[in-house]
């Protein structure tokens, strides 16, 4: 039986990662940016916010431009239960307890600087550190599971 989520044809699923900021306008949607480019869609990306703002971060989408990443077309997302469910790890950075809770998913705390009313210069370190934080995660969740 095929799973709903494969998109390689082998029946298994794609491993899934909601990332949740409060806004969904700064490191949420990097973080998301940075999954679906380093994973080459092998892994499903979602990204929402506690209190979504209208939309993103110019600092960001300037910042991410410079690593060739359009965040453009992105807006930002309220935060549904849904969404939670559908994930497999859930990543917050900085909501607090907005993040609805529940068992068997993996849940992971990023304590990252809050790019909101900066420039990109002071955006820049934060982006690399969730380009880094997302590459060690998409190693691991795309890792081939060890056979004994």
């Amino acid at each position: 039986m095929t799973h709903p989520n494969d998109t390689t044809g082998t029946g298994a699923a794609r491993p899934s990662v909601l990332f949740v900021c409060v806004h969904n306008a700064g490191r949420s949607q990097m973080a998301a940016a940075y999954a679906r480019h380093l994973s080459d869609g092998a892994i499903e990306v979602r990204s929402a916010g506690s209190a979504p703002a209208e939309t993103i971060n110019p600092a960001v989408s300037e910042a991410m431009l410079e690593e060739g990443i359009d965040l453009s077309a992105q807006r930002p997302k309220v935060l549904t239960t849904e969404a939670v469910q559908a994930s497999d790890v859930v990543i917050t950075m900085g909501c607090g307890d907005a993040c609805p809770y529940f068992p068997g998913k993996r849940y992971l705390d990023w304590v990252l600087d809050d790019p909101a009313g900066q420039g990109v210069a002071a955006v820049r370190p934060i982006r690399d550190e969730i380009r880094r934080r997302v590459g060690d995660l998409v190693e691991e969740l795309l890792k081939p599971t060890q056979r004994p």
